[in-house]
């Protein structure tokens, strides 16, 4: 079994970054985000069923989810994010629980889920959480910039996580993530020689 270390943050705190950054190290990089856009992607696995449950409406030409329009019925209809989890999060959990096992050439591996702390389903999986951690300024003008969202959209989608004190309340390590990329260097690589042995010895 690989010494699994979760990797988690709000909106906007650069996870993806940090993930890509342990990857040139040597880790493992298993992203839930990534598993999620591939099941609801053209030919996705969870397309049929997705479908069956909201109907064409929700569905691109391609076959892929609609994003766009699957994030106004959320806002629109209460129980549609639960139905929609109901189909997705099982097949996430089952695939990024293969692919952490899969990953057996690699020292540790770093499992990237954004909800962490909002759901307990792979905290049995884990070994040790990071979370990704930058004021909620630089969160808000982040996303803005790369998403082109209004501020409003922004703190609606922030309202619906756990709040940053949550997050670190169950932060094993933090990594302050409010400057540049440059300045994540030094101390991820001396987390990286942490979750070395560690895995060494677990």
């Amino acid at each position: 079994m690989s010494f699994i270390v979760g990797l988690t943050g709000g909106i906007g705190s650069g996870k993806s970054m940090v993930a890509d950054l342990f990857a040139t190290l040597g880790a493992a990089v298993v992203d839930t985000d990534i598993i999620s856009r591939e099941l609801t992607g053209e030919r996705g696995a969870a397309m049929p069923e997705i479908r069956a449950e909201f109907g064409p409406v929700i569905v691109l030409a391609n076959g892929a989810l609609d994003r766009a329009a699957m994030r106004r019925l959320v806002f629109s209809d209460a129980s549609a994010k639960g139905r929609l989890e109901a189909i997705l999060h099982p097949l996430i959990r089952r695939e990024s629980e293969a692919r952490c096992t899969a990953a057996t050439t690699a020292p540790y591996v770093l499992l990237v889920v954004p909800l962490l702390v909002e759901s307990s389903a792979y905290r049995e999986q884990i070994q040790r959480i990071l979370v990704v951690d930058c004021d909620e300024e630089t969160q808000i003008s982040r996303v803005m910039a790369r998403s082109g969202l209004s501020r409003d959209d922004v703190l609606a989608i922030m309202a619906t996580q756990a709040s940053r004190g949550q997050r670190l309340a169950v932060a094993d390590d933090v990594l302050l993530n409010n400057a540049d990329r440059q300045a994540l260097g030094p101390p991820i690589r001396v987390l990286h020689q942490r979750y070395l042995g560690l895995a060494m010895s677990a």
